[in-house]
């Protein structure tokens, strides 16, 4: 099989999630408990209660007729119920989305005219048709890189934008208003030109829901105080000619609108908007759900939740209706009225239907300022004050994507501003993800665990360093600079041991980088060792042949590498005559002659010593065809352990630590050789035996490590 049949695009694959997504509601009916219907029933009578206040009061808020808010109710919460995920999830109107369909409409068209009504179904349908397509897609993951503070920002302001648009209303006032600051000193100017009576039932109703909250917060206090203050306006007849009310709901079952879904125009003037209600919809919905499944342990699928959402917004906008998403307040009344499944949205969806089929005429008496003081309730619980401390407490790039957020809704266009909040988002997680940390880590006091320690001594031979994110094109340049940046600051470290346990995904940028790495130590007569390499990182590193290029031998069992390397690769002479730490475990057991580095031979640099050296071939071949006469002498001036685990057969041990003590006494003057690890010890040796009077030395050119390189056959101790 070839590469390019092994990676090619089967449609089957392709297809077949996109049919399970779209037979959800089968997948309902049939996994359907009978003992959860009374629970379901109870709870679903409960939403619809809630629900048929605030969908006429959002409706009012998008400047829609009230039909379109209860077409949405009804339409937006049996669609999504049957294609979405989350069990006590509520798909509904909502304040923020019919705040931002009126900011995104009232710039085209005229609030409550035809054309305005008509623009809200096509935006419904283009965000609908956009959140069904990332879900088809499957790229309900993009949720997770909008931030947090994007959606507090964007509730906030919209919190205090909803609550000062409904003062004018509240007070029985009808002022122009261009913007926040022009509304509100607007409102305080005309104050006294406020109706009494108006102003009475308004405050009277908020008076009332806040009451009601207090001492029954299980009651529905909205529809309480609505339908109070709707009989008190009843009651009060003639009398109450100046109240402003709502108008007769029109009755009759949800059809199908007149369209023009192929106005070119229309949909580009809307596109924006379209995406920004898809957007926050998406991210409001996810918010809601995830919470709730929190509790309830249920596991979410976020593309068939986009799915069903999607569904929702185009048949919503199609039959009447305008943008939905899911509801935070009444996915929470659902969730604590014991609902069981979504079988309890289409309850009280079922139940909005029927009231609004039953008691159309009550609108006649239903007082707007009624309306207008539970929207300003509900605004007031958007601003979530104890989230909005913990945001400006922590991350500076949190705060400042929830100001610029909360600004922007409050001066711009809402759908720009929700936007620019999302691209905010993005951008801190590009300059997050493109400067991961990486740290130098050492052993802990007990030698189990790597961890940071800024003022614990390193080794001065091999650098252990901690990459926490991935090698991918944005970052790599960052996580080379931060890794040639610690090479600087210990220039003897000729060994870098990389742990990769939280690097999750490497792209071709990352394996050059890689290389580059291994190339700049290898160079320096070092090299580079790497441990817990995730399955993904290393099958790639295998395809491209950079494994090869490393060696297998370079990945290393984490429990084992540092004991590997102190063994095999890192110069003992360092560890025992040069350094002054413990910093593994291994290093434990070494001698430490501390009292042996104020020698003058010890103190000078290795690469200042000058030797002749031997080819280990050269000095096999002069061992076995010279005389034993003629043979020279060798010594092997590692330590007594290196020694007895491997050494050249005619060697002789003589550890440095003794030859820097006692001095050394040749039995003859034959030609002396040198041996040790890799050179480091023996070039050292060399100087003081020729301080002694020894002139014909000779080392191993590569030490113990070139002669077993060369394949030669050395000798083992047992003890």
């Amino acid at each position: 099989m070839t590469a390019a049949t092994a990676v090619r695009w089967r449609p089957k694959e392709a297809v077949l999630p996109a049919l399970r997504y779209l037979r959800q509601p089968v997948q309902l009916v049939r996994a359907y408990d009978r003992a959860h219907l009374r629970p379901d029933l109870i709870a679903g009578l409960t939403v619809g209660v809630v629900l048929l206040p605030q969908a006429i009061a959002f409706s009012l808020l998008a400047q829609l007729p009230p039909q379109m808010g209860l077409y949405t109710a009804v339409i937006g919460g049996i669609v999504a119920a049957l294609w979405g995920s989350s069990e006590h999830l509520h798909t509904g109107p909502t304040n923020t989305l019919s705040l931002l369909v009126f900011s995104t409409l009232a710039v085209s068209a005229l609030p409550g005219s035809q054309e305005y009504i008509v623009a809200a179904g096509v935006l419904a349908v283009m965000a609908g048709v956009l959140q069904v397509g990332l879900g088809l897609l499957r790229l309900g993951f993009i949720v997770n890189f909008v931030s947090h503070s994007v959606i507090v920002g964007f509730g906030t302001a919209a919190g205090l934008l909803i609550a000062l648009r409904q003062i004018d209303p509240l007070l029985g006032l009808s002022l122009p208003r261009t913007n926040v600051l022009s509304g509100l000193i607007n409102s305080l100017l005309a104050a006294p030109e406020t109706h009494l009576l108006t102003a009475a039932i308004g405050l009277g109703a908020m008076a009332l829901i806040l009451l009601l909250r207090r001492v029954a917060p299980r009651l529905p206090g909205a529809l309480i105080a609505l339908l109070l203050a709707t009989a008190a306006v009843f009651l009060l007849g003639e009398r109450a000619a100046g109240v402003a009310v709502l108008g007769p709901i029109s009755g009759g079952l949800p059809s199908l609108a007149a369209l023009p879904l192929f106005d070119l125009q229309l949909l580009s003037d809307l596109s924006t908007g379209a995406l920004a209600l898809a957007a926050i919809g998406l991210v409001q919905t996810t918010a809601v759900s995830r919470s709730l499944a929190s509790q309830t342990h249920q596991r979410l699928d976020n593309n068939q939740e986009f799915v069903g959402q999607g569904f929702a917004n185009v048949l919503s906008g199609l039959f009447g209706g305008y943008a939905t998403s899911g509801s935070f307040t009444i996915s929470a009344v659902k969730f604590r009225a014991g609902a069981q499944t979504r079988v309890a949205s289409i309850v009280a969806s079922l139940f909005v239907l029927l009231v609004m089929l039953t008691v159309g005429p009550i609108g006649n008496y239903m007082p707007v300022s009624a309306l207008a003081a539970a929207l300003i309730v509900t605004a007031y619980n958007m601003i979530d004050r104890a989230e909005i401390r913990r945001i400006l407490r922590g991350a500076p790039g949190d705060a400042i994507i929830m100001v610029v957020t909360f600004l922007g809704t409050l001066f711009l266009n809402l759908d720009f501003a929700v936007l620019v909040g999302i691209l905010l988002s993005f951008v801190l997680y590009v300059m997050r993800t493109s400067a991961p940390r990486v740290q130098v880590v050492v052993p802990d006091s007990d030698f189990r665990h790597f961890a940071h320690r800024p003022d614990a001594p390193v080794c001065p031979q091999l650098g252990i360093v901690e990459i926490q994110g991935d090698l991918y094109f944005g970052a790599v340049n960052h996580i080379e600079e931060e890794i040639l940046h610690v090479a600087a600051r210990n220039p003897g470290q000729r060994f870098l041991l990389i742990r990769m346990h939280h690097v999750n995904q490497v792209d071709f940028s990352g394996i050059h980088m890689l290389e580059s790495l291994v190339r700049t130590y290898r160079d320096g007569g070092g090299d580079v060792f790497l441990v817990r390499v995730g399955p993904g990182p290393r099958r790639l590193m295998e395809m491209t042949g950079c494994l090869t290029y490393l060696g297998q031998d370079h990945l290393l069992d984490e429990d084992d590498a540092v004991q590997h390397l102190f063994h095999h690769v890192l110069d003992p002479v360092v560890c025992i005559y040069e350094c002054p730490v413990r910093v593994f475990r291994e290093c434990q057991n070494l001698p430490k002659r501390f009292d042996l580095i104020a020698s003058p031979q010890l103190g000078r640099p290795v690469a200042a010593i000058a030797c002749p050296v031997v080819a280990p071939r050269e000095l096999w071949h002069t061992l076995r065809t010279a005389s034993p006469a003629q043979r020279p002498t060798i010594l092997d001036v590692r330590e007594p352990r290196e020694f007895r685990r491997s050494h050249i057969a005619e060697a002789q041990s003589l550890p440095l630590s003794t030859l820097l003590a006692q001095g050394a006494v040749m039995a003859d003057d034959r030609p002396v050789v040198l041996v040790c690890q890799s050179g480091r010890r023996s070039r050292r040796a060399a100087a003081i035996l020729r301080d002694l009077g020894f002139h014909d030395v000779t080392l191993v050119d590569g030490g113990m490590q070139a002669w077993e390189t060369a394949g030669l056959l050395t000798a083992v101790e047992f003890e």
